[in-house]
């Protein structure tokens, strides 16, 4: 049954070429811009280099202290007190690892200024997050305690201010004239992971701000990790118990917020949410409209086509039910024949998609971010064919059902 349905559809499809061409091109844009943009929030969601273990990390950002009767608020980044004072105290992460975001400093080659983005971190920054070194290895709790001017690089980095050199371990670099004696080069990370994005990483006790002021804001964030995925959230739980216990150390807040999201709240929250809130329901109710709006519109554009279909095919409308042909078989051999058609508008979309993903990985809009069509991204793809297909059909096919011989006939 489903093979005579399948011969019908591509006769059908045959039959008029502008209209199939004009329905191809609707539905493989729609799902290929989707597919695309699935790639991309499929990248920044999933675990990837260097966060590898995402899947059971919490991630501090943000800190706010609020003056709850004036409802006046301060918001940072947290200070390397606080997480060392008070987060570094919970016993449920396996490790901490403590960072700053990448800020810009300039150094010089030949006469020519080169923006470098510099973070500070400290040893268990290594172990929690898995860099793949090309040269050397990461500085030492030792090198940090000592205040030696040590750092890691980036490839990018290395081929920017060494040139096509084989090796630059023990070469120094100078960024904002200081001059730091270069022990390992990293491969590159995307600007869109914040956590771990950067050209030169050096010990926090080289930060220029006073690492040891024991005020609440800063410019430091932390990595809690724990020991399996299934202790995140008592990880959460026990974080959030602590937050009381913190004075706020000013008598003109009472409240202090320091939330520890995921990466998927970290996400929402920089998009939709505050340093309160991770926003993450207004991002699924938000992405849900989109996607529906989305494909509403070329679905409606497609209804309307089938429905000139079904008019042109009134005739074999007429004849077949004539012939003992009931509108539910009707109604079924339509609505396969939609979803034929969308799924080879899907795999146009596929290809389209490849094509997109290739030409945005080689352009290096964002340097470093590397985008694939992955399982997910295909299942998603594939399920969004189904229901473009089921939407798109059943109206059509409904109005087809109501057709009566006479009329079918008198149509043709």
């Amino acid at each position: 049954m489903l093979i005579n349905y399948f011969k019908i559809a591509l006769a059908v499809l045959k039959r008029r070429k502008f209209f199939t061409l004009i329905s191809l091109f609707g539905i493989s844009f729609t799902l290929t811009i989707l597919m695309v943009c699935t790639a991309f929030i499929d990248k920044m969601l999933s675990p990837s280099y260097p966060d590898l273990k995402r899947n059971r990390s919490l991630y501090i950002m943000n800190v706010a202290t609020i003056n709850s009767k004036e409802n006046w608020t301060r918001g940072s980044s947290a200070s390397f007190y606080l997480l060392d004072h008070y987060m570094s105290k919970l016993k449920t992460p396996e490790k901490m690892a403590i960072f700053t975001f990448s800020r810009p400093a300039n150094a010089y080659v030949n006469n020519k200024k080169i923006v470098i983005g510099y973070k500070y971190t400290d040893a268990t920054y290594w172990e929690v997050a898995e860099y793949e070194f090309l040269e050397g290895k990461p500085y030492t709790q030792q090198q940090i305690d000592k205040q030696e001017y040590v750092g890691v690089i980036s490839e990018t980095t290395k081929k920017a201010y060494f040139g096509n050199v084989k090796t630059v371990v023990g070469k120094f670099i100078e960024a904002d004239n200081v001059k730091y004696r270069v022990i390992g080069v990293v491969k590159d990370v995307p600007v869109t992971m914040l956590n771990f994005s950067g050209d030169l990483y050096l010990p926090y006790t080289l930060a220029k701000g006073n690492y040891k002021d024991p005020g609440l804001h800063g410019d430091f964030g932390a990595i809690l990790l724990a020991r399996s995925e299934a202790e995140v959230p008592a990880m959460k739980a026990e974080q959030q118990q602590m937050i009381p216990k913190i004075p706020t150390n000013d008598k003109d807040y009472d409240v202090l917020y320091v939330p520890a999201f995921t990466m998927l709240e970290a996400f929402s929250r920089l998009l939709f949410g505050n340093v309160r809130e991770s926003g993450i329901e207004k991002m699924v109710i938000t992405v849900s409209l989109f996607i529906f709006v989305f494909l509403l519109l070329p679905t409606i554009n497609l209804v309307n086509i089938n429905i000139t279909r079904i008019m042109e095919r009134s005739s074999e409308i007429g004849v077949r039910k004539a012939f003992g042909a009931s509108s539910k078989t009707l109604v079924y051999q339509f609505i396969i024949e939609n979803v034929i058609l969308t799924l080879f508008g899907g795999l146009l979309a596929i290809v389209f998609s490849v094509l997109a993903l290739y030409l945005f990985n080689q352009s290096n809009l964002v340097p470093s971010l590397n985008l694939v069509l992955n399982i997910r991204v295909l299942a998603f793809g594939l399920l969004t064919c189904l229901f473009f297909g089921m939407l798109s059909g059943v109206y059509p096919a409904w109005r087809m059902s109501r057709l009566t011989v006479v009329d079918a006939l008198k149509t043709h």
